[in-house]
């Protein structure tokens, strides 16, 4: 009888396609994992690394300065044009801007991020996350824009600093070289202004995230082992949150080296990295000394990843 109902038994149904399908990918993780990250990966390869490729292709490419056309003749000549001085200054002027836009917005990110962690509640947490994201809604051009408008000799700020009683401390910074101008709108102080403006949500962000990570006890047992607020803060909180300035000082660094819209609006005459693209590419032509250019900001932004990678940058973002 046994043997007679186990003859009987129904066979079991085959297997769809799509079952079959997913045994395979259940069985072979490999293939999963391919199937998974092969469109981004291919995009990333042709696309990323293609284009950058391509760029550091055309650098070498000879330009002819009398038919303005670009032959394909290879060269070191645009690299050997980078050392001179004019050209030399520009990758300097860019750095020293992007350095001090990244430790200005370090400055001011710590103590908000660390406010926004330890004291905001509710809804004060709230509104100043929102407060920190709202500008970021607002169009890149209209801030520009917006910026020339109020540090103009008739704006908004040249109206508060009159009323403070601070305009001969005003007046006596546009006579400083390196920061003055004829007004703040075409003066380096006012470029760095609107520049940490801008990119200043992009450092609060990471470092809150950072803050938002250590944990409340260690800085209870500080306090308990007799420690300062400030010892606190020097060798507890500092060391731990640093690893989010770092991650924060990434976009900050990097987006200033690249920007050219700032550089033509606000400030004195003076090309900057990315204005140096544009104005090689659009305005003459020359795309092999416009791809050198362009390298350097590369190459200084892959250093400057590596170095942030050994501090532990990229787990705070």
């Amino acid at each position: 009888m046994m043997t007679a109902s186990l003859s009987t038994a129904p066979a079991a149904a085959p297997l769809g396609l799509w079952q079959r399908l997913g045994v395979a990918l259940y069985r072979r993780p490999g293939l999963q994992l391919a199937l998974l990250l092969g469109l981004p990966l291919m995009w990333f390869l042709l696309v990323y690394i293609g284009s950058l490729a391509t760029l550091l292709v055309q650098s070498f490419f000879t330009f002819d300065d009398f038919t303005m056309e670009v032959s394909r003749e290879l060269t070191l000549a645009n690299y050997q044009q980078l050392l001179q001085p004019a050209n030399f200054d520009v990758v300097l002027r860019t750095l020293a801007m992007a350095s001090a836009v990244t430790l200005a917005a370090a400055v001011l990110a710590f103590p908000l991020a660390y406010y926004m962690v330890r004291y905001a509640r509710g809804w004060k947490k709230g509104c100043f996350y929102v407060a920190v994201m709202l500008p970021m809604w607002a169009s890149y051009i209209v801030k520009v824009y917006a910026w020339t408008v109020l540090l103009a000799k008739d704006g908004i700020v040249y109206w508060g600093y009159q009323h403070l009683g601070l305009a001969g401390v005003v007046d006596w910074l546009m006579t400083i070289p390196l920061l003055g101008g004829n007004s703040l709108t075409t003066s380096h102080l006012g470029r760095f202004a609107v520049f940490t403006y801008i990119w200043l949500p992009f450092m609060i962000l990471p470092v809150q995230a950072a803050l938002e990570r250590v944990p409340l006890g260690l800085m209870q047992a500080s306090s308990d082992l007799g420690a300062s607020g400030a010892q606190t803060f020097r060798h507890v909180v500092l060391p731990l949150a640093f690893p989010g300035v770092v991650a924060g000082s990434i976009f900050t660094f990097s987006l200033t080296l690249g920007d050219y819209i700032i550089p033509q609006l606000i400030g004195p005459s003076g090309l900057f990295i990315g204005s140096m693209v544009y104005t090689m590419q659009g305005s003459i032509g020359n795309m092999p000394l416009a791809a050198a250019f362009t390298v350097v900001p590369v190459l200084i932004i892959a250093l400057y990843l590596t170095g942030a990678r050994k501090l532990g940058a990229f787990d705070a973002l």
